[in-house]
Parts: C-alpha cells; structure tokens; sequence
C-alpha cells in the first residue's frame, strides 16, 4: 500500500494542474526526506549495467510469475497502475542471462549496443551515473510507467515490486481481462493498436495515457504481437513502440494469454 502523503509528495514534484513543471526538480527539504523515507523517492544512483543485471538476477529468484501475474489483474479493478508494468518488467528480465555490458555484440542494434541486452528489446547503457529514479517512479505510479524497456525501469520496477505484500485477483478483475480479450476479437482486420485502445476504453475504467502503456506491457509480453502477415491498415502508429504495427487480424497470443494467465482462466 502506498503512502499516501508520500505519494502526493511525488506527484506534485513533476506534476501541476496544467501538467509537467519546468525542471529542475528538487530534492530536498522535509517533504522530500518523508516520501525518501516511505521508498517512494530517492537520492540520485550511480550503478553499472552489470550491477543491475545481477540484482535482476536476484530478483528473479523470488518473484515468480504468478505474483505478476496476479498484481496486473489486480490492478484491474483496484486502479494501481503501478502493479502492472511489474509484468513486462519481467517478462523482458526473466531470460536474460548473467552477462557483463557488451559481451555479446549487437549484430543489429535496435536498443542497445550490449548484444545481450538488444535480443530482449532492452535499452541499456554501460553505466548510469546520478541518475533520477524519482521521475521514473513519478511515471510509474501515474500512469503504471512509460520507459517500460529501460533497464534502469525494469529493475527500479521490480526492485519495489519486490517489496509488495501478496496480492489476490477477484472475479471482477477476471471478468475485465475476459472482457480486454473480447475486445481485441471484435477488431476488425484492418484496426490499428489505436482503435483498439478506444475499444478498451469501454471495458477498462482508465485514462487514455493507462491504456497505452497497458498495450505497451501486453506487446512487450508478447500477448499482443505482430503476426506474419501483411499490414493492412494505413501507415504506422508512432504513438507506440511495441505494438506500433499490430492490427486486429493479429488478435492475441493464446499462447502467451495460457502462459502468463492460464491459472486465471
């Protein structure tokens, strides 16, 4: 459970009434000390691609992949958009071998100069040095993330997961991924990752800013993956990145859907 003055403090640190507040930000002073303590904000960090990816090692040691499971359809109902980008956080970690930066070379760099790093669709950099994690739990906890395939998010992501006590799903949040599902079904062939967020709009009680970063995680998970065959709708949505060229014909992976939700269903 968040602390709520704690949270209230890290939302009005970036966020005002008509939207993002000019930098610099501050990090100082009581208010900042209270929210420090309650691990919603933090000192600026200094960590190596290495030193993350062997705590992400760790980490998936003892978050499995019901509990993330579990906390996005949790979300679902309760609105904690901070539970849900922990299923893309882990999908994206969880095959990642122990490496050091750059062990492997990018044959193709797409996301990172670390060849490990790029197969997984991961952006990485040798060294993050006084790096902000405020901002990168401001958008978590606004809207459930949005540098979903950062390294740096995905451990920061993970690393308070952690910390969370157990979740349970209802029916209700089942009934509204039943529901997500039918309304990817419903696409027509030729819809792009757009419509579908309008279709989702009617299931999911959200902001249009949640739905896309739900799409985001689903893509990343591969529920929503683009399927081998010729894109019909016009152009590319460039307000997407993992499913920027997902259309409706591609629908949903049942494989992934019993992979990561069977247990639900």
């Amino acid at each position: 459970m968040l602390d709520k003055k704690a949270k209230k403090i890290l939302l009005n640190t970036f966020w005002a009434s008509g939207g993002w507040k000019d930098r610099p930000y501050i990090y100082a002073g009581e208010d900042f000390n209270y929210a420090k303590s309650k691990g919603l904000m933090f000192e600026p960090i200094t960590i190596t691609h290495n030193e993350i990816v062997k705590r992400l090692h760790e980490l998936h040691q003892t978050i499995t992949i019901e509990r993330v499971a579990t906390a996005f359809l949790h979300s679902l109902s309760t609105k904690k958009v901070y539970l849900r980008s922990a299923l893309s956080s882990w999908a994206l970690t969880s095959g990642l071998l122990l490496h050091t930066y750059g062990q492997q070379k990018s044959v193709r760099t797409n996301y990172s100069n670390c060849g490990d790093c790029n197969f997984h669709k991961l952006m990485s950099e040798r060294e993050y040095v006084n790096q902000d994690l405020n901002v990168l739990n401001f958008e978590r906890i606004k809207w459930g993330g949005v540098r979903l395939n950062d390294l740096l998010y995905c451990w920061l992501d993970l690393e308070l997961f952690s910390k969370e006590e157990a979740l349970e799903c209802t029916s209700e949040d089942v009934a509204l991924l039943s529901k997500m599902l039918e309304a990817i079904q419903n696409c027509e062939d030729n819809e792009s990752a757009r419509m579908l967020e309008k279709r989702w709009k009617d299931v999911i009680p959200s902001s249009k800013h949640e739905r896309d970063v739900m799409m985001e995680i689903w893509g990343y998970t591969g529920l929503l993956a683009q399927r081998d065959t010729p894109r019909k709708h016009r152009g590319v949505g460039h307000d997407f990145n993992s499913v920027a060229e997902w259309q409706g014909d591609d629908g949903y992976s049942r494989e992934a859907l019993e992979f990561y939700f069977g247990a639900f269903l």
